[in-house]
């Protein structure tokens, strides 16, 4: 019991266990690996020839990937980015992909990013999804003064 008091004095979360953490950073490695495979070498070669969007997305997903680096060290701090990950992915499945895929409407450019998306699946199997409903549904907020 002295030791919960001095990890809730010293702000360390004894929910997550040491394992859990690792399967954590698993997930930031493999979002991380995955853009800068995917997306820094655009980024390096290619960036002033870019068109707009193109270059904005991946500026985005190489901020993300330096993000979910950082989520190797600081796993449960960083679990937003694991949230933005997975949102951004779901509502994309879900607007554009299923409908046009059941209108058998999907061209070769979103069947790619489709393809892409649903590696999701690894970063829904890796957060805690306990801690975090408790962490960010069920805590009460800051106060607005």
């Amino acid at each position: 019991m002295a030791v919960a008091r001095i990890a809730d004095a010293i702000g360390i979360d004894q929910e997550l266990r040491t394992r859990r953490l690792n399967v954590l950073r698993f997930g930031y490695a493999f979002m991380g690996v995955g853009i800068a495979i995917v997306k820094w070498p655009v980024l390096v070669q290619d960036a002033r020839s870019l068109p707009v969007m193109e270059g904005v997305v991946a500026c985005l997903l190489t901020a993300m990937s330096l993000l979910a680096f950082l989520g190797l060290r600081y796993p449960v701090r960083m679990l937003p980015i694991l949230l933005l990950e997975v949102t951004w992915k779901v509502i994309w499945i879900t607007a554009v992909a299923i409908p046009n895929l059941v209108s058998d409407d999907l061209n070769a450019a979103a069947r790619e990013v489709l393809f892409n998306c649903s590696f999701v699946v690894v970063i829904l199997a890796v957060i805690p999804w306990r801690y975090t409903w408790r962490r960010y549904v069920r805590t009460p907020g800051d106060a607005w003064r």
